[in-house]
């Protein structure tokens, strides 16, 4: 709610005058305009939804906004990083929760809330499996656990629990 009033308000800026009195031809402007400022094509196409919502659902003028389309966003593939890079990145934590958090995370596939989350009762040393409760979109999902990855969680718990400490 709080992203579909501020682009409102930024096109009512735009405009100089009340919103409501927009025109396809200003909301044409308006969308060259944010493109002209380097506007990301998803905050682009956030802008397009905001306004859409306004148009349609708040004026009841779906007329206006017939000619505005989302843009595509194109859909990049994610950097790997090499072997080394991630050895890198995981010694240059600097203890073993850390390197094992880190490990975990990039091992598994985990997100960072998912790591904190974890239990000791989620490691699944004979299914080679981790258990992650409640994660995106509150669904419950098993993540692969590979042996390297399994040996050093061994490594962090017999150093926590002879600490009295977990994750």
């Amino acid at each position: 709610q709080a992203g579909y009033v501020r682009v409102v308000r930024q096109f009512a800026a735009f405009l100089g005058r009340p919103p409501d009195t927009a025109t396809v031809e200003d909301l044409r402007r308006y969308q060259l305009h944010l493109v002209d400022h380097g506007i990301s094509p998803v905050s682009l196409n956030a802008a397009i939804t905001g306004l859409k919502f306004f148009f349609e659902i708040t004026l009841s003028q779906p007329e206006l906004m017939a000619r505005m389309q989302p843009v595509r966003v194109p859909r990049t593939l994610p950097v790997v990083l090499s072997p080394d890079e991630v050895a890198r990145l995981i010694a240059a934590a600097g203890n073993l929760k850390h390197q094992t958090a880190l490990s975990v995370a990039y091992g598994a596939g985990l997100r960072a809330s998912e790591v904190v989350a974890l239990k000791v009762g989620d490691v699944d040393s004979q299914r080679m499996t981790l258990r992650i409760e409640q994660g995106k979109g509150r669904r419950d999902r098993y993540a692969m656990l590979s042996p390297v990855l399994l040996e050093r969680l061994r490594v962090w718990w017999r150093v926590a629990h002879a600490q009295g400490r977990m994750l």
